[in-house]
């Protein structure tokens, strides 16, 4: 069935582009073997109107004109579907090489490197990789989360989405009602960027904190997309990376080594206590939060104060 489907779609196609004037649902039918065979005027129809809907989705662009007679024909213009020249110079088919590479484990790997195929088959030269000579090195992005897939394809195509969503604070997850924005990978983590519809406002969501399935939601955005949007900036900030003070915690030898290496000073306490000197900024409270035991603020007091209130409240779920 699939090989008799993909023949037929090719016929059609080479035949809307072959010609020189619209044809009518008539002169295919008569023109296409599979459809002389449809059993019936609704059988074929159907199977046209698929087709013609399939065509489309792969790219193609189909006409639909309507002669004086009021009878209706159907082409494929060349002019309409034949891509410009490719023209990239050595830094932009290096990045294309890149993304392709980079891709392959998602589930984009196929279509990126049938792009890539595409691409060359244009004439982008074979030998044009600059990271050829370090070719020990594979960048990688990887995309484990089942969240994935179902919010690119939501970004894509501007769907409202709800999601189960368990902050690091939380003993249970929350249901989050968001129209996705943009996804961005920082520092080996998968962030979503978009309108939290609950809080009205804006709000970037960690992917492998989202428990249970992405679930669409029909209607359109309510908030129009920025042009930019800035989710390293964002999750940088959440995360105490834009510091403007310092402070003072108590970390146990052995342990918290992304807080040592933020460190500006280390120092050893003995009894199996170091004290360090981190930058502070918004969000590090909800960061120091995650080592529990492991760490004790000793100043500011606003940042005691706010990381006892969150262990507090996990205390009591």
């Amino acid at each position: 069935m699939a090989i008799a489907k993909a023949e037929r779609l090719m016929n059609l196609a080479l035949c809307l582009l072959g010609t020189g004037r619209p044809l009518s649902k008539r002169e295919l039918r008569g023109s296409i073997e599979a459809y002389l065979e449809a059993g019936s005027d609704d059988s074929f129809n159907r199977m046209f109107e698929r087709d013609k809907d399939d065509l489309r989705e792969l790219g193609l662009v189909i006409a639909t004109v309507e002669n004086l007679d009021g009878e209706v024909g159907y082409l494929a213009r060349r002019d309409s579907n034949r891509l410009p020249p490719v023209t990239l110079d050595a830094e932009e088919a290096a990045a294309l090489g890149l993304a392709a590479k980079v891709w392959q484990q998602a589930r984009l790997a196929g279509a990126a490197s049938g792009a890539l195929q595409k691409l060359r088959a244009a004439g982008l030269p074979e030998d044009v990789d600059p990271y050829e000579a370090h070719s020990a090195l594979e960048p990688r992005i990887p995309a484990h989360e089942a969240s994935f897939e179902p919010l690119m394809l939501a970004c894509r195509d501007r769907r409202p989405v709800v999601f189960d969503y368990r902050k690091a604070t939380a003993a249970r997850p929350e249901q989050r009602h968001v129209e996705p924005w943009a996804l961005e990978c920082w520092r080996g983590h998968w962030y979503l960027a978009g309108w939290d519809r609950d809080r009205g406002a804006e709000r970037v969501f960690r992917l492998s904190r989202i428990t249970g399935k992405v679930r669409s939601r029909a209607g359109r955005f309510t908030v129009d997309v920025p042009d930019v949007v800035t989710v390293r900036e964002t999750v940088a900030s959440w995360a105490g990376e834009t510091a403007d003070r310092t402070a003072l915690i108590r970390l146990r030898t052995g342990s918290g080594y992304p807080l040592r290496a933020k460190a500006s000073a280390v120092r050893d306490l003995g009894d199996g206590w170091d004290e360090l000197e981190i930058p502070y900024g918004h969000g590090l409270d909800a960061w120091l939060v995650e080592f529990g035991p492991d760490v004790v603020v000793l100043e500011p007091a606003e940042l005691r104060a706010e990381v006892v209130d969150r262990l507090r409240a996990v205390a009591k779920g």
